[in-house]
């Protein structure tokens, strides 16, 4: 049974965070999987070009945390990296790490920011579904990976966590193409769990002092959760975040999919954790477009056409889109266009994956659940 160590916290002080990390990482016992002279990555989420206080990307107060205790420990070569949603690409990266404030993070530390765009072709014949991943370069050169993720929901895999933060690992625009490959959640968790397995981290700190709730992952709101959580397990960890916000874990299919391969321990009341009492959050607002599937009260006969007209679907607001084509840049089955300097979606090609809500920098695309969904 792996441990999940929790530590309280309200605010991202450095200090504090700093001691939280330390905590937690003697409780883990990290320090003896550590040498001089190892590359160390941390993946941040670093979804979009957003500030830390827009509690949309991990904060860098945490990342900081990290590197500290590391340097201290003697290690100095780390290396920070994410494949953020658009193209990979070298202007997109630097942007991103200047708003969500890791720019500055790196010349304070002397860590290195990836920003070169290199990437490679993984096989994993063992995986379950998809047994081929590109992989961006400072995966592959990494002697040890900590997945520094976020606390948020996710519009369509329902929770976004140690798990999805790895999808992050797959170079820019390579993303929409796993989307379109894989358009079913259930589908598209199997592959999720097989990229974990694939990347295979070292280690999870989960940001959870200021989560996201409701419609993310960039456009929820903001709950304080006060915590830090850290393990060794991402897949238990994920579990434990089910607990955290009350959802239910057979409905996170990469949380169902990790219990099914024996990956993770069955039940939340398994889980050994250490430190703090995690305090958990009932209320914690779901997502419109996961969990009220009104399909799953249908016949599986019924057709299909029917079903897609009551799904919830993305809803793009005329008078707050900007036409950056942001959204039509990241549609997987390229159903968007830019027309008169606004966004139209053609509904008929639509696979749901709600990569356009996602990626919308102005907020202008929001999810609309339809009013038979009280079935």
């Amino acid at each position: 049974m792996s441990e999940i160590s929790c530590v309280r916290l309200e605010d991202y002080e450095e200090e504090a965070l700093y001691r939280a990390v330390k905590r937690q990482f003697a409780a883990l016992g990290v320090q003896k999987d550590l040498k001089p002279g190892m590359k160390v990555l941390l993946k941040p989420n670093l979804l979009m070009k957003r500030r830390p206080e827009e509690f949309t990307t991990t904060h860098p107060a945490v990342a900081g945390g990290v590197i500290r205790l590391l340097q201290e420990w003697g290690v100095s070569d780390i290396v920070i990296a994410d494949s953020p949603g658009g193209p990979y690409s070298k202007q997109l990266l630097a942007g991103i790490y200047r708003a969500a404030g890791y720019a500055d993070l790196a010349q304070r530390y002397g860590v290195t920011l990836n920003e070169a765009t290199g990437y490679q072709e993984v096989s994993r014949p063992e995986n379950d579904l998809c047994k081929q991943f590109h992989l961006i370069d400072p995966v592959l050169e990494a002697d040890y990976i900590i997945d520094l993720c976020k606390l948020k929901t996710h519009g369509m895999v329902g929770l976004s966590g140690a798990v999805k933060n790895l999808f992050g690992c797959i170079p820019g625009l390579m993303k929409p193409e796993l989307h379109f490959r894989f358009p079913e959640e259930e589908h598209f968790c199997e592959m999720l769990v097989d990229l974990c397995e694939t990347v295979r981290p070292n280690l999870t700190v989960v940001d959870a002092v200021d989560a996201m709730q409701g419609d993310g992952p960039s456009g929820g709101s903001l709950i304080h959760t006060g915590m830090l959580l850290a393990g060794r397990n991402p897949y238990d960890i994920d579990l434990l975040l089910c607990r955290v916000i009350g959802f239910d874990p057979d409905r996170i299919y990469t949380v169902r999919s990790a219990r099914r391969r024996g990956l993770s321990v069955q039940s939340a009341d398994e889980l050994k954790v250490s430190g703090d009492e995690v305090k958990l959050f009932p209320e914690f607002v779901k997502p419109v477009s996961h969990g009220v599937d009104f399909s799953t009260s249908l016949p599986k006969w019924f057709p299909k056409s029917i079903l897609n007209h009551f799904s919830s679907k993305p809803k793009i607001s005329k008078k707050e889109c900007v036409g950056c084509g942001k959204c039509a840049e990241s549609c997987p089955a390229k159903t968007i266009e830019i027309s008169n300097h606004k966004a139209e979606i053609h509904y008929e090609n639509c696979i749901r994956c709600f990569c356009c809500h996602e990626m919308c920098p102005v907020k202008a695309i929001r999810i609309k659940r339809s009013r038979f969904y009280r079935f």
